[in-house]
């Protein structure tokens, strides 16, 4: 899919009528998701932390009246927010995963897996050295099946809220990109 490319802070101070030529054209991903959590489970750290700082704080005075509800709920907040930053995209040729990313040649097939299929992958029919990336509040994941001489991964599992639509993007980009020289 093409888009016009996002135009400068500058560009858009000054309105200007123009239509988009090929030189503003520019690929986008061909997939993007971020694995957020879900509001309830926002809503059961910070009452968790705030369950515990009462607990700390128990009545009495001086810096136990507030030093618990300053440290525990920001660090409750930090780790809530660390927890859902996974980013997942097909771009550029390659499968980013948070930090770990894959050369699309080196994917041999993505199979989009149900909550089922994630199970079962996860518990008795794992690899140990399956690449794993999972959410327990997302139901979905795409097993992407690597074949690389130099890499003793069999496979990577990744949740996803969409997985035909990632396994969908895997392919799509494994297709339209280049072949290594």
């Amino acid at each position: 899919m093409w888009v016009p490319r996002a135009r400068s802070y500058l560009s858009c101070r000054v309105p200007s009528v123009r239509r988009a030529v090929p030189s503003d054209i520019v690929a986008t991903d061909d997939y993007a998701e971020r694995l957020r959590l879900p509001w309830w489970l926002w809503l059961c750290g910070v009452g968790v932390a705030a369950l515990l700082a009462f607990e700390v704080w128990m009545g009495a005075g001086g810096m136990r009246a507030w030093l618990p509800f300053v440290v525990l709920i920001p660090l409750a907040l930090l780790g809530l927010a660390r927890a859902g930053r996974i980013r997942i995209a097909v771009r550029g040729g390659e499968l980013h995963v948070d930090d770990a990313h894959i050369p699309l040649s080196f994917v041999t097939d993505a199979v989009p897996l149900d909550a089922a299929g994630k199970r079962e992958l996860l518990g008795v029919g794992n690899h140990e050295l399956a690449f794993v990336v999972q959410r327990p509040w997302i139901a979905g994941a795409v097993q992407v099946v690597i074949d690389d001489p130099a890499d003793p991964t069999p496979y990577w599992v990744v949740s996803s809220r969409d997985p035909v639509r990632l396994a969908e993007g895997i392919t799509r980009a494994k297709v339209s990109a280049p072949l290594p020289r």
